[in-house]
């Protein structure tokens, strides 16, 4: 098969690749960025160098192409920033009618069934409602939980102020992804055939905030350490005071009032919360142990 995959070298698409490419396929990957073309040649797939809102250029990405691994970046500038997602979401609907591509699998998260208050996953949520309207193509949408390694980022803050929280309570309910299973999933999902529109969730545990502190703090030695539930203002200051733009702040603060809302996770726990991801949280546990230790 010839399949195009989105995402550069990303946490789930050079896994991605990487699998497509050991089962004999020939793999095109769509990159932003002309410097990571020689390490995705490397590895023996073509890099397409361009924009995920040039209808054209995905157009040409996706020329011959059996599938397409679509998945868009969590932010797409410093200003409208659900607007530009959603831009992108219809130059890539475009290029796929173009291209006459029948198979589509598409990153997203959990809380794109709702369509406001989830904030950055808006974006996708939109990205969702143009794919199912695409004519003729099997689209699977994949849902996925928070990754795990985001908590990475949380590192700096736990050893220099011994905080690690979010702007929702420790007794909330995570679904939580490891990027492998997305990897696995995708490939998996890219080889079949599909079945009209559908939505499955990839999930490879549930955890409380409690309940992953006390994880990583009996791994890193610090017994104490609990999850902090940190004030809306507090956040955002935070993310402020990082250089992090401003709509982009209010929207990753929206995202955590639509966790405590239980806005974001409605409908995988209405749906059954089926864990299908392999990766457990008390495997990611010894990743979280040993990047603490090399900062």
């Amino acid at each position: 098969m010839k399949i195009t995959t989105a995402g550069s070298l990303g946490n789930v698409a050079k896994p991605l690749v990487e699998k497509l490419l050991a089962a004999g396929h020939a793999v095109t990957v769509i990159t932003s960025k002309a410097d990571r073309q020689s390490e995705i040649e490397a590895l023996g797939a073509v890099a397409a160098v361009g924009s995920l809102s040039d209808a054209a250029f995905l157009t040409q990405a996706f020329d011959g192409a059996d599938a397409v691994f679509a998945m868009m970046p969590p932010a797409l500038g410093t200003s409208n920033l659900i607007q530009n997602i959603a831009d992108a979401g219809q130059a890539y609907a475009q290029a796929i009618t173009a291209a006459g591509v029948p198979r589509v699998v598409l990153l997203s998260s959990v809380g794109a069934d709702a369509a406001a208050g989830t904030g950055p996953v808006q974006g996708v949520h939109r990205v969702e409602q143009l794919f199912q309207h695409l004519s003729g193509v099997n689209v699977t949408v994949l849902r996925s939980g928070f990754f795990y390694v985001n908590f990475l980022r949380d590192i700096p803050l736990i050893k220099s102020q011994g905080i690690f929280g979010n702007n929702y309570g420790g007794d909330i309910k995570l679904a939580l992804t490891h990027p492998e299973d997305v990897a696995v999933a995708a490939a998996s999902e890219l080889q079949a055939a599909g079945n009209g529109f559908e939505v499955k969730y990839i999930v490879g545990d549930v955890a409380t905030g409690n309940e992953i502190a006390a994880l990583f703090g009996a791994a890193i030695g610090k017994p104490d350490l609990t999850w902090t539930s940190i004030p809306d203002e507090q956040l955002k200051q935070g993310m402020l005071s990082g250089g992090v733009p401003a709509e982009l702040v209010g929207l990753i603060t929206e995202m955590g009032q639509g966790v405590r809302a239980g806005l974001i996770t409605q409908d995988f726990f209405a749906k059954g919360a089926a864990v299908t991801g392999k990766i457990k949280l008390d495997q990611f546990v010894e990743e979280f142990k040993n990047r603490y230790q090399q900062a």
